[in-house]
């Protein structure tokens, strides 16, 4: 590649310079105003003044730290300028390519953002998974600025919808990641099809070969300018990590949310799966949460994203790939419920907070297995993740107390309360009963049976070297499990749905906690077997929570808890107060008691590399 010597600012910890000693028109200038903009990012200090002069650049620089300004406003100062020489034009002058639909339209956004002074102007968006018709019609109504994915823009070219004659100025924006997802070809076969001369600007994280070589081919001269920053992450990203055993990480949530004051919240998590059911788990605790993962439709994630963006969603719990290039300003808390398995993954997700001078929170949770992966992100990022303590039973119940004060005084303040007080004399003149009184009646059927205070976790059991090697499938390790110690006061119960009624953990656990009025505290290891599920919950229900359940349904079948006493359907029980992980019998050896059973797929080794152990069929949770 051809290229002057490399750019490092200066300016890359503290840029010195304004937006308006960088030369933009005025009119691009004044948007930036509008939107508060007051010092440039390093990337934009150094990027925009290059542009402006029409070299090509290629810029390296990390996610969130302002690239899209940087090639936005020079591009669209140039657009003004040719305006007032040549008059408006409706013809597409600037392409910018994206590897996902949320970067495009996350891009699409800001250009219309910082042209708001700007006469006449369009940008138009085009990705897949939205129908043609109306990127269609925008082509032919013309948009000055076309922003897509690699994919949909050759469609639009095969098909003679888009023209690219007119072209002034191309981005390529992640570049490394549209080649990550497999767009080289597509990405050559578009600059193949762009005039001559034009201006192009390359984004990318990283410089691997095959940018090098897309650079010296299409680009001219390219100005390289890298932004040196002491850290990969944001500096205004607050970073701490919860080690928590994984069947505690949602009541930890849960907790975290109660005592903190988080606007919105994305939550990711490893599989499409997942974010499904840990969606529906918030959503049995009262939160207001979707789920946002590549099996969904893209209509329906763009309208839960925007959902999310005007707050009638809270929580976003999301896979990588959805959340790639999703930019919500409410964004003031990622929780990484999964650990990534990279560091790069890590650096994105809690890229979506802390963005653009806003601060945010970034926590993770951590098992204690996967302390390896906290020392590599802490390596790669150079940052410490601070070790923070999970909100404590007394630190909830007090942050309950305070909101259901402010709540009484809320509503005491907006509400018109004549009629219902005259209901409560009235009662109390029939019953001579103490106002006091009635007003707890009152409190405790709002609550609904629920319980008002959270209970302590119970204490996990210790653990022997073959118990560790035996966990459950939860913390990613499958084997054969030995019976862990009963926890004190918990106990085996039995429902009568299982694989067959295609039931989940998420539906068990939102079942019991809706419908009994448990917390997820109270909610042990759930074993999800054929035709029947075993559940750890406390040893003496209540009779109230049993009458709750009592007509339960999960996917239209009565769940008929009971007490697990003992053998059923003629196959081994376990005894009351036995925990749901018992001794599994290996294929080609006996069980304890002489046994002999197989059930078991699939060989690996053990974590000492001499123990065969096989992944058993049925799930657990």
């Amino acid at each position: 590649m051809t290229a002057d010597t490399p750019v490092t600012p200066d300016t890359a910890d503290e840029p010195s310079v304004t937006f308006a000693e960088l030369g933009i028109d005025p009119r691009v200038l004044a948007a930036v105003d509008d939107i508060g903009y007051e010092t440039p990012t390093p990337i934009q200090a150094a990027t925009i003044p290059v542009l402006l002069q029409g070299n090509d650049v290629v810029g390296l620089a990390q996610t969130g730290t302002g690239k899209t300004a940087a090639f936005a406003v020079p591009a669209l100062s140039r657009l003004a300028e040719l305006s007032d020489v040549n008059g408006v034009s409706r013809d597409t002058q600037v392409l910018v390519l994206a590897p996902t639909r949320e970067l495009a339209l996350q891009v699409g956004e800001a250009f219309s953002s910082y042209a708001t002074h700007l006469e006449d102007f369009t940008v138009l968006p085009v990705y897949g998974g939205s129908p043609y018709g109306p990127q269609l019609a925008g082509l032919r109504r013309g948009a000055q600025v076309v922003v897509g994915t690699p994919g949909r823009v050759i469609d639009h070219l095969k098909k003679g919808s888009l023209d690219l004659s007119h072209l002034q100025y191309v981005v390529l924006d992640e570049a490394d990641e549209m080649l990550r997802m497999g767009f080289a070809e597509d990405v050559e076969e578009i600059l193949s099809q762009t005039p001559a001369e034009k201006q192009v600007a390359l984004f990318s994280a990283t410089m691997p070969p095959a940018i090098r070589k897309i650079a010296k081919k299409y680009l001219r001269s390219p100005q390289e300018i890298t932004v040196k920053a002491k850290t990969t992450t944001g500096t205004n990203t607050r970073q701490r990590y919860l080690q928590v055993m994984g069947s505690h990480k949602m009541e930890a949530m849960t907790r975290i949310l109660e005592v903190g004051d988080y606007d919105g919240v994305i939550v990711f998590v490893r599989t499409k799966a997942a974010t499904e059911e840990v969606a529906d788990r918030l959503k049995a605790r009262g939160y207001a949460a979707a789920a946002i993962n590549g099996d969904i439709p893209q209509n329906m994630r763009e309208r839960t994203v925007e959902a999310l963006r005007e707050g009638k969603i809270d929580i976003l719990v999301a896979t990588d790939v959805a959340a790639r290039g999703l930019d919500v300003e409410r964004i003031s808390l990622v929780v990484n419920y999964d650990i990534p398995h990279d560091t790069e993954s890590y650096v994105h997700r809690i890229g979506r907070t802390g963005r653009a001078g806003r601060s945010g929170e970034a926590i993770l949770f951590m098992t204690p297995r996967e302390k390896y992966l906290l020392r590599a992100i802490e390596k790669a990022t150079r940052q410490p993740v601070e070790l923070m303590r999970m909100p404590s039973t007394e630190d909830v119940n007090q942050t309950r107390k305070q909101r259901f004060a402010q709540q009484i005084t809320d509503t005491m303040e907006s509400e018109d309360l004549t009629q219902f007080r005259e209901l409560v004399e009235q009662y109390q003149d029939e019953h001579d009963v103490d106002a006091v009184e009635i007003a707890a009646a009152i409190a405790v059927m709002a609550q609904g049976g629920r319980p008002f205070f959270v209970e302590e976790l119970p204490e996990p059991a210790p653990r022997s070297r073959d118990r560790e090697r035996g966990r459950s499938d939860r913390e990613g390790e499958g084997g054969p499990r030995r019976e862990p110690r009963v926890e004190k006061g918990m106990a085996t119960y039995r429902l009568a749905v299982g694989h067959r009624h295609r039931v989940s953990p998420g539906s068990i656990v939102g079942a019991l906690t809706n419908e009994g009025g448990l917390s997820g505290g109270q909610i042990g290891a759930i074993d999800i077997r054929s035709t029947h599920t075993l559940v750890g919950l406390p040893e003496n229900l209540p009779a109230s929570t049993l009458d709750r359940l009592a007509g339960t349904r999960i996917n239209g079948e009565l769940i008929h808890l009971e007490a697990d006493h003992g053998p059923v359907g003629g196959g081994r029980g376990r005894p009351k107060g036995t925990s749901s992980y018992q001794d599994r019998p290996r294929r080609n050896g006996p069980a304890r008691g002489g046994e002999s059973r197989g059930g078991y797929q699939g060989k690996r080794t053990d974590r000492d590399g001499d123990k065969p152990f096989r992944k058993p069929r049925h799930k657990s949770y």
